[in-house]
């Protein structure tokens, strides 16, 4: 049986939440969850974002039942899912001048059975909690993200540095995206945790692990992870789901 619960807040200083999330629901065959963080102008973000999942989502419900159930297969829908979500957002953005530059990070959960299947475009991360230790799946495609894989900053640097915001990848900005996509095997009592950079980007991983081992329900893990990234920022949206497999 799996779990899932999601939360969105808009944080202390932006006008609008330009973050958005689908988690699908309980009996559903395939258990689908997808997380974007918008940008660009005027509500182009918040367009951008809500296209984003709700292409991508109803791409994977719309085909898959007519897709065989293997590994190929799956990691296949799920990649197609992004690139027409990509598609949409990207000639959205072409029908109007105010929504020029828009675009969205996306990261994509579908879990079959016991095999995790995760998709990202963007710095929107997942995360799998296993025996009390979080470890992260997705690799944020950032300019800080370069940086601190070639040890020429740290993760703590990396939150204050000038350009953290700059994505290298987001769907939505060219006709074409490249998709990063990772598959693992689920066991009982796993927790994933999916975030945008409203968390992750002000909270380091050793004290998202804490919060993460501090409470059982869900519900209370997802306010305290929400609360705790106000409290030391709040200068963006912060969206999470969090799931569990038990």
């Amino acid at each position: 049986m799996i779990i899932a619960y999601a939360k969105s807040d808009i944080g202390k200083a932006r006008e609008m939440n330009q973050d958005a999330y689908y988690i699908s629901e309980p009996s559903s065959p395939i258990k689908l969850y997808l997380l974007a963080d918008g940008m660009g102008g005027y509500k182009g973000g918040e367009i951008a974002s809500n296209l984003a999942i709700k292409c991508a989502k109803s791409y994977i419900e719309n085909n898959f039942k007519d897709v065989a159930k293997d590994r190929d297969s799956l990691i296949q829908l799920v990649a197609s899912s992004m690139e027409y979500a990509n598609m949409v957002v990207y000639e959205k953005s072409k029908e109007d001048e105010s929504f020029n530059g828009m675009g969205t990070t996306l990261v994509t959960v579908v879990i079959y059975n016991d095999d995790m299947y995760v998709a990202n475009v963007g710095d929107s991360r997942c995360y799998i909690m296993r025996d009390e230790e979080l470890k992260r799946i997705t690799i944020d495609h950032s300019v800080v993200e370069d940086l601190v894989r070639m040890n020429i900053i740290s993760e703590e640097e990396a939150m204050t540095h000038p350009i953290r915001n700059h994505i290298t990848r987001a769907m939505g900005t060219d006709e074409m995206v490249i998709v990063d996509i990772f598959r693992k095997k689920l066991k009982p009592h796993d927790k994933i945790l999916m975030a945008t950079d409203g968390l992750t980007g002000y909270v380091l991983d050793e004290k998202i692990e804490e919060i993460l081992t501090s409470d059982d329900n869900l519900d209370v893990i997802t306010n305290n992870l929400i609360e705790f990234a106000n409290d030391v920022s709040g200068k963006d949206n912060t969206s999470v789901i969090l799931i569990e497999q038990s």
